[in-house]
């Protein structure tokens, strides 16, 4: 390539590396009010961040062509990718630079991070392996025993079901087996969140299910609601939730299966029409979820329930989820209820199940790292239904390069393995989907009839993907995240300049 050229790349290069420095300028107070051991890695998550602003793939496809690093696995140590790659082009080795991380550093601040909430790893090549229980499962010391004995880390409890009680019992049913087995496990424990389901409390009631069709038009109502023996209503678990809906907004039913349009809002009911019914059975029945995925709604992430089981997650549980975080404010809410319960809690895990929390994960990462230790989930089924299936792939790519960037260890959770977990059958397509977990540093397993058989069939998977996961090559298009996070920023500073003046 001429001279001129590299002179190009090279400017463009140096470019990067002022608009690297001076973003991490403009946000040195939010760095600094994270966490010590946190300070380097919220630093490269601003680097990143910037990176990822603009549209690098013509840059990317040079610095290609020369045989030179194009920056795409520069996530964990971005600023130090680009110096090297500009010391290379001046001719010269880079050899790092006290203000910047370089790769086994960054590798070596992740596999703390991971320590830090699952525990010793066992196989640098596979990432840990959590366990979903349940009630069933209470007093058989036996199974749980398998399970640990194949591979188990951490062993997952949903307080979404069941009680304090029962809980106990899991926890002491995974005690006994740790003492069998000698080998430790961690405990993880989801909180409920607020559970949007279905009601029917017109026609359909004595059979709890409303039989619907595409075309119709259903009324959606607050949870009191007395309706007529005839009249067909859809009732909301959670009140207030309709008053903000809009005329024109989705509304999904049943993990998506059931779409439909809100067509007018009048007070506190909600008229809409139904655009598709999926499945064999054209019934909507009571306690099916309900997704709104383009409202952004006021609604309390962490409920009364959430409250009242937090004392026992304290005593008992090394990671706690939360579950339908949206807001840093969401998040903050938590963190100052586990600090008032114990001086040691539990991490919190973020669950990223909304398009909002994916919009706001910069920010719930710099929140997150206020505290020593905090991880992500990838909690694919709410997300899905959410932000729509075709875009899942894209969507969960994007929060891991967020994640490894800040350092922060993500579990990849939902339907991993199902159809073996269910039939003792594994489907070719979720094989596949259970090799690219191995891109996280956990996976969640839910329950099933045959868990035993999942992990170790994950296991084997995962030890063929593992070290495979790091060989590969992204073109940077604009990241909408990244864009997100600094125009929050950019309109404020609007805002005060016009004010000013």
């Amino acid at each position: 390539m001429i001279p001129e050229v590299n002179d190009t790349i090279l400017a463009q290069l140096q470019n990067l590396e002022t608009a690297l420095a001076h973003e991490a300028r403009v946000y040195n107070d939010r760095i600094e009010q994270v966490h010590a051991a946190n300070k380097a890695s919220a630093l490269n998550l601003i680097h990143y961040l910037t990176l990822r602003k603009a549209d690098l793939r013509p840059l990317q496809d040079k610095l290609h062509y020369l045989g030179l690093s194009s920056l795409s696995n520069s996530e964990s140590h971005t600023l130090h990718q680009v110096r090297s790659v500009i010391q290379w082009l001046n001719h010269q080795p880079y050899l790092g630079h006290p203000d910047d991380i370089d790769p086994m550093t960054a590798r070596a601040i992740a596999q703390r991070q991971s320590m830090h909430l699952f525990g010793q790893r066992p196989s640098n090549e596979i990432p840990f392996i959590m366990v979903t229980l349940d009630a069933r499962m209470a007093g058989d010391v036996g199974l749980v025993t398998q399970f640990l004995e194949q591979g188990m880390d951490v062993a997952r409890i949903n307080c979404a079901h069941d009680d304090e009680a029962t809980w106990e019992q899991l926890v002491s049913t995974l005690k006994q087996a740790m003492a069998e087995v000698g080998k430790s496990c961690r405990i993880y424990m989801d909180l409920a969140g607020p559970k949007l389901r279905t009601g029917i409390p017109g026609k359909g009631k004595d059979k709890k299910r409303l039989k619907i069709a595409e075309g119709q038009t259903l009324k959606l109502v607050e949870p009191e609601y007395e309706a007529g023996e005839k009249e067909r209503v859809v009732s909301c678990s959670v009140r207030g939730i309709i008053a903000q809906l809009k005329p024109g907004q989705k509304v999904l039913f049943d993990d998506g299966l059931i779409s439909t349009t809100v067509v007018k809002v009048k007070g506190n009911q909600a008229h809409f029409a139904i655009d598709r019914v999926s499945g064999t059975k054209p019934h909507l029945k009571v306690g099916k979820g309900i997704n709104f995925p383009n409202a952004q709604l006021e609604i309390v992430s962490l409920t009364k329930e959430d409250k009242q089981a937090l004392p026992y997650i304290c005593q008992e549980a090394d990671m706690v989820g939360y579950s339908f975080v949206r807001t840093v404010d969401d998040l903050k809410v938590l963190q100052s209820s586990l600090s008032n319960l114990s001086d040691t809690p539990p991490h919190i895990i973020i669950k990223i199940e909304t398009p909002e929390a994916f919009v706001n994960l910069p920010e719930l990462l710099l929140q997150g790292m206020t505290k020593n230790t905090m991880g992500v989930m990838i909690a694919r089924g709410d997300l899905a239904v959410e932000v729509g299936f075709e875009r899942m792939s894209e969507l969960q790519e994007e929060i891991l390069w967020i994640c490894e960037a800040a350092h922060v260890p993500v579990i990849w959770a939902t339907q991993v393995l199902e159809t073996l977990n269910k039939t003792g059958i594994a489907t070719r397509s979720e094989a596949t989907d259970a090799a690219r977990s191995a891109m996280a540093e956990c996976v969640m397993i839910n329950k099933g009839l045959h868990t035993v058989e999942v992990i170790r069939f994950l296991k084997d998977i995962l030890s063929r993907s593992g070290g495979h996961r790091t060989k590969r090559r992204h073109l940077f298009r604009p990241l909408s995240v990244a864009q997100h996070f600094f125009k929050e920023r950019e309109l404020l500073e609007e805002l005060t300049a016009s004010e000013n003046t």
